[in-house]
C-alpha cells in the first residue's frame, strides 16, 4: 500500500513538473471577440496539445501595426523565458510579406507577419535568430486553400507546435539574415535644450492618458521637481495641435478632478493625463509615429 501511494505521488510530482516546464503561448491579434476567430485559433492550438497553456494579450484593434508593435513591447518583457507569442496584426494577409519566427536574445519566440510588428521588441531585446515559416511543413493540415486566416492556419498552428515541444525552433523553416526583419521608422526621444521630445506611440486605451516614448531618465535631465509646472505641446506631422500646462506629479489624485498632470507611467516613460478624465479625447490628441510631444519648462 505504501509502495503504491509512493508511485502515485511520484507520478503527480512528475505531472506537476511537466506542467510547470511548458512554455506559455500568448495570443495577440486584432480579430476582436465578436465572432469565432480567436476561438478558432485556440481550437487549433488545443488540437496540437490539450496541455498547452494559452493566454491572451489582447484581441482589440490597436489602430495600426505600430500600435501593435508597442503593445507587444508593453507586455512581453514580463513573461518568462521560452514564452511563445503569436502576434497577428496583418493588413497584408495573403500578400507577399513573409511569415516569420523570431527568437530574441532574452529567450522569447515571436511568430508574426514580417510587416514591422516586431520592430520594438527586436530593438529592445535583440535578435538571436530569424527564420521564415515554411508553410509546406508548418501549416494546419487541410488549410491549403485558405488564404486569409494565417493567424489560425500558420501562426497559431506553428506557435502551438513550438509551445508544446512538437517541433524545435530550428524546424520552423529556413534561416533569414537579421536585416531581413522589416521595421517601422520612428522618432527617438531626445533632449533639446530645456525641453524633451518624443512620440506618442499609443494612448492608454481605457482612460485616454497620453503615453510617450520619453524615458523618465531623460526627463530627469531637466531636474524637475514634484509640483512644478511644465508646458506640453502636441504635434501631428510637425503641425501644432494644442498645448497644456500641467504639474509633474506622482499620481492622479494629487491634482483636482479634471485637472491635467504629467506623471511616470508603468513602463517608466512620461505620460500626460486628466485626473478622472480622458485627456486625449478632450484635447484632440492621437497616437502613432506621426504624433510628437514636447515637454519643457513653463
Amino acid at each position: 500500500m505504501i509502495y503504491r501511494a509512493l508511485i502515485v505521488l511520484l507520478l503527480l510530482l512528475a505531472s506537476a513538473q511537466a506542467a510547470w516546464a511548458r512554455a506559455p503561448l500568448v495570443l495577440y491579434t486584432d480579430f476582436g471577440m465578436a465572432d469565432g476567430a480567436v476561438a478558432a485559433v485556440k481550437g487549433v492550438a488545443y488540437s496540437v496539445s490539450r496541455d498547452i497553456l494559452i493566454s491572451d494579450l489582447s484581441h482589440e484593434d490597436p489602430g495600426s501595426v505600430f500600435a501593435g508593435a508597442y503593445r507587444l513591447y508593453q507586455a512581453e518583457s514580463f513573461w518568462p523565458k521560452d514564452t511563445v507569442f503569436v502576434a497577428v496584426i496583418d493588413p497584408g494577409v495573403g500578400a507577399e510579406r513573409l511569415p516569420i519566427a523570431l527568437r530574441t536574445r532574452t529567450g522569447h519566440i515571436f511568430l508574426a507577419p514580417n510587416n514591422g510588428l516586431l520592430t520594438l521588441v527586436a530593438e529592445r531585446d535583440g535578435i538571436e535568430e530569424l527564420r521564415r515559416i515554411d508553410e509546406t511543413t508548418n501549416r494546419r493540415p487541410g488549410s491549403e486553400e485558405s488564404h486569409t486566416f494565417h493567424g489560425r492556419d500558420i501562426f497559431g498552428y506553428t506557435g502551438a507546435r513550438l509551445a508544446a515541444d512538437v517541433i524545435a525552433f530550428e524546424q520552423v523553416g529556413p534561416k533569414l539574415s537579421l536585416d531581413a526583419l522589416m521595421t517601422i521608422p520612428y522618432r527617438k526621444a531626445e533632449r533639446v535644450g530645456e525641453k524633451v521630445t518624443g512620440i506618442i506611440p499609443v494612448l492608454d486605451a481605457q482612460y485616454g492618458n497620453v503615453w510617450t516614448n520619453i524615458p523618465k531618465a531623460l526627463f530627469n535631465e531637466l531636474k524637475p521637481e514634484l509640483g512644478q509646472n511644465f508646458r506640453v505641446r502636441f504635434y501631428r506631422e510637425d503641425r501644432l495641435i494644442g498645448e497644456s500646462i500641467a504639474p509633474y506629479r506622482r499620481t492622479f489624485g494629487e491634482v483636482p478632478p479634471k485637472a491635467p498632470l504629467i506623471y511616470v507611467n508603468s513602463l517608466l516613460n512620461m505620460a500626460v493625463a486628466l485626473n478622472l478624465g480622458n485627456f486625449a479625447r478632450e484635447n484632440g490628441v492621437g497616437s502613432g509615429p506621426e504624433w510628437t510631444i514636447e515637454i519643457g519648462r513653463e
